[in-house]
């Protein structure tokens, strides 16, 4: 890359961060302002300063990943000014209502008989107090930015840290004989991101939601991505279909016993040989300075099944699953894992 390219790079994503934190600010000093009690940690955060320098040794890194050839440089597809404004609109928008579930500690709304028959008891809640759920197509539409806010910009740039050991994976292999999956694939970021970086490599997301794979699928276009919805813990595929699965912030949104199940799937869905790249929140321990802040994150943000998530052994579950090779590195705020299914 030209110095060119690395200060258009800067430029880009210093104004993400500049206004998806602006958000977040809005966002806190709105919640502030409601009777809703804010959980505090019993310890310490880590302070702006700390969070600031772990972003840009993220960037740092995107970059260096780029010099390597493991991706393009990197292209977040917020949409046209239009389309950024109206995501925008839509987030603050949802803010009273979200902060309202919180303050009538209301998380279930979208919970109904008919819909129990045809999904798990899991997955019928208000993650993150939203209006929808995973379910609606509004809720679709305003995931990412949510999420992007939550992260102040930096969610597409962790996300990228999985096409790393991909790229590794494919290194001297013909990437036309070649399959992988993204298991609750969400909106498609993931996905389009490995078909700019993989265009041979032939790709496929799942997910739950009829409507994020809708959104998903409007996401990827003009790639040819298939998409299949299902439950990550009965996937629709036969077995070794696949020699990559991928995951991202999957594991803290479902319980322990869920966890183990998706697990043999993933191991059950590749062919021998095959990677698993799994991504999802730091753990307590992982990066000592942010515990704290992840030990507040559930009850502010409603995810019930985060705090299990948090003391989980993910090596245990990967290896009773069949999984060898088991790495895991924190990435900001996140934790990447690599692992190879037995031959």
């Amino acid at each position: 890359m030209t110095p060119f390219d690395n200060l258009a790079y800067a430029g880009k994503q210093g104004a993400r961060i500049a206004w998806y934190m602006g958000h977040y600010f809005a966002a806190r000093r709105f919640r502030e302002s409601k009777p809703a009690e804010e959980r505090k940690s019993s310890g310490k955060g880590p302070g702006r300063n700390y969070i600031f320098a772990q972003m840009g040794e993220l960037f740092a890194r995107d970059l260096a990943n780029v010099a390597k050839g493991y991706y393009p440089t990197p292209r977040d597809h917020d949409g046209t000014f239009r389309d950024i404004i109206a995501a925008s609109r839509r987030y603050f928008a949802d803010l009273p209502q979200a902060a309202d579930r919180k303050a009538q500690g209301q998380s279930a709304e979208v919970y109904s008989p008919e819909l129990a028959e045809k999904f798990p008891a899991y997955f019928l809640q208000n993650f993150h107090f939203q209006t929808g759920g995973y379910l609606t197509e509004e809720s679709a539409r305003l995931y990412d930015m949510q999420v992007e806010v939550l992260f102040s910009g930096t969610a597409n740039a962790m996300r990228r840290q999985c096409l790393a050991p991909i790229a590794q994976y494919l290194r001297h292999k013909d990437q036309r004989r070649m399959a992988l999956l993204d298991v609750a694939c969400g909106t498609g970021r993931f996905v389009r991101f490995a078909k700019e970086a993989f265009p041979r490599l032939a790709v496929t997301g799942s997910d739950l939601s009829e409507a994020y794979l809708d959104e998903a699928r409007n996401h990827a276009r003009p790639f040819k991505i298939d998409f299949k919805p299902g439950p990550a813990e009965a996937l629709p595929f036969a077995d070794q279909s696949f020699d990559i699965v991928t995951s991202i912030y999957l594991f803290h949104e479902v319980p322990p016993v869920i966890r183990r199940q998706i697990a043999k799937e993933f191991a059950r869905v590749l062919k021998p040989g095959g990677l698993l790249v799994f991504m999802d929140s730091l753990q307590t321990g992982d990066t000592p300075k942010i515990d704290a802040m992840l030990e507040a994150f559930p009850a502010n943000f409603h995810e019930p099944y985060y705090p299990s998530y948090l003391r989980e052994d993910l090596g245990s579950i990967f290896s009773e699953a069949g999984f060898t090779d088991i790495t895991a590195e924190p990435v900001f705020l996140s934790k990447l894992v690599t692992a190879m299914k037995a031959d």
